[in-house]
């Protein structure tokens, strides 16, 4: 069973990752949060980007995120096992983590979307960014997926667990470090996925 929950969590990182691309890349080419200060460069982007690849994309995202979470209940639940404080503070982690990033999963892709609809102006530009920059509070989510990812690497690095040391390569941090200086998109999803995957394997 914790096999299978390990390959559900996984799948939804992968999901939400292509989400992501669909809120980055359009036909004219790919949206950087630089193009923001300049809207020649957003007008490039958006002006073949559907508004329907985007309400795709926020909806089907949510759905990836919540199907995600169980992956990271089951492992906080594992963890119990082996200390009931760590267990539980990497539990409400976890979940300050999802409900957070799902909230900025949608406010993101509102973003863009208010954009596209209002015309791609300058104003148009200003008006989301504000709306950005007051609602970028939900980023603080990260705090909560740090938290998680750092109290189970050293559990598992300090062998208090029953997977061997080595599995502590099986986490997002190292993963999210080594994908970093490189240019793939969605590397936060990518490298929860690489988490989960790994897990799979060894639970």
């Amino acid at each position: 069973m914790l096999k299978f929950i390990m390959i559900i969590a996984a799948l939804g990182h992968i999901i939400c990752g292509i989400t992501d691309c669909m809120m980055a890349y359009s036909k004219s080419g790919r949206f950087e949060f630089s193009d923001a200060k300049d809207n020649i460069k957003m007008q490039k982007v958006f002006s073949t980007m559907p508004l329907k690849q985007l309400e795709a994309a926020m909806l089907i995202g949510v759905f990836a995120l919540f199907i995600s979470s169980f992956g990271y209940i089951a492992i906080s639940q594992y963890i119990l096992e082996s200390s009931t404080v760590i267990g539980n503070i990497m539990l409400v982690a976890a979940m300050f983590f999802m409900v957070l990033i799902s909230a900025h999963h949608v406010l993101c892709g509102s973003v863009e979307w208010f954009y596209v609809k209002l015309g791609m102006r300058e104003d148009s530009l200003k008006a989301v960014m504000d709306f950005f920059k007051s609602t970028s509070i939900a980023a603080v989510a990260y705090v909560g997926l740090l938290v998680f990812v750092i109290l189970f690497f050293v559990m598992v690095v300090t062998g208090n667990t029953d997977l061997p040391r080595w599995a502590c390569i099986f986490n997002t941090l190292p993963a999210f470090l080594l994908l970093t200086p490189t240019k793939v998109p969605a590397k936060g999803n990518i490298a929860n996925a690489f988490m989960f995957i790994g897990l799979a394997f060894l639970m």
